[in-house]
């Protein structure tokens, strides 16, 4: 995209916003690996490596985007 996208340190990876372009299947059930209440912020046409971390408790994901609405 053209704008800068940020993502917290609890947001379901698997739904960030889809201008950001990666392997969503394989971060279906994941976070970002940052403590908690900070962020990553991701600027245009930037590329980076983060590490996630498995969402934990019950894996009953509601919110979001909306894409997941259940399990994962």
């Amino acid at each position: 995209g053209d704008r800068p996208v940020q993502v917290g340190s609890h947001f379901h990876f698997y739904e960030t916003n889809a201008a950001l372009s990666f392997d969503r299947e394989a971060a279906r059930g994941y976070r970002l690996d940052i403590a908690a209440g900070t962020a990553v912020r991701f600027e245009p046409g930037q590329s980076r490596t983060v590490q996630l971390v498995a969402l934990d408790g019950d894996r009953i994901v509601y919110g979001f985007n909306g894409r997941i609405m259940g399990a994962l």
